[in-house]
């Protein structure tokens, strides 16, 4: 079960923000950071502090060993948690607000992605996709494809050779497994 205070931290908007970036880039320096989310360092710097002490990011040392500029990364990558998780009416409830900001944040990259398409190029614009589908499960199966989806990104994102000097940009995928009525 997930801490409720690591679901909070990492669902403000600025802190997904982050999390995302650290995702992408392993560790990154706080001034590089907030270039790249056009923020500002001490933003950046706070925020940071917020995920440190839920537990999901830690300082590291300065590649450039001269230890002037503060680095970060993640101290993992998967965040998993259900309201039903919490027995506090109140966690319950900030759990909830968090499943919504996920979904209002999954949503909007979405809609960003529709709105700029046109504009893609035709190799990126015919790779995107979406698929959904219909099945009768039980609730282990469903949470058994769960864990198959998430090993399969898992293992698809470590197959990929990073310094074989091909174009690569940031993608992202979402999928929702839940039961529902026809």
């Amino acid at each position: 079960m997930e801490n409720i205070n690591v679901v909070v931290a990492i669902h403000h908007p600025t802190r997904r923000r982050l999390v995302d970036h650290l995702v992408l880039h392993e560790t990154a320096q706080v001034g590089t950071i907030a270039a790249a989310l056009d923020l500002q360092v001490g933003s950046v710097s706070h925020h940071l502090r917020m995920l440190r002490k839920a537990g999901v990011v830690e300082q590291v040392a300065d590649p450039g060993s001269d230890g002037r500029t503060s680095w970060w990364r993640l101290t993992r990558t998967k965040f998993a948690w259900s309201p039903d998780d919490f027995s506090s009416p109140a966690q319950r409830m900030q759990a909830r607000d968090a499943v919504r900001a996920n979904l209002t944040h999954q949503f909007t990259r979405l809609k960003q992605w529709l709105d700029r398409r046109d504009s893609a190029s035709p190799a990126w614009a015919g790779a995107a996709f979406s698929n959904d589908s219909l099945a009768w499960a039980t609730p282990e199966e469903l949470s058994d494809l769960s864990g198959r989806l998430a090993e399969t990104t898992r293992e698809w994102r470590q197959a990929i050779d990073r310094s074989d000097g091909q174009e690569r940009r940031p993608i992202f995928t979402f999928a929702h497994g839940f039961p529902t009525e026809i």
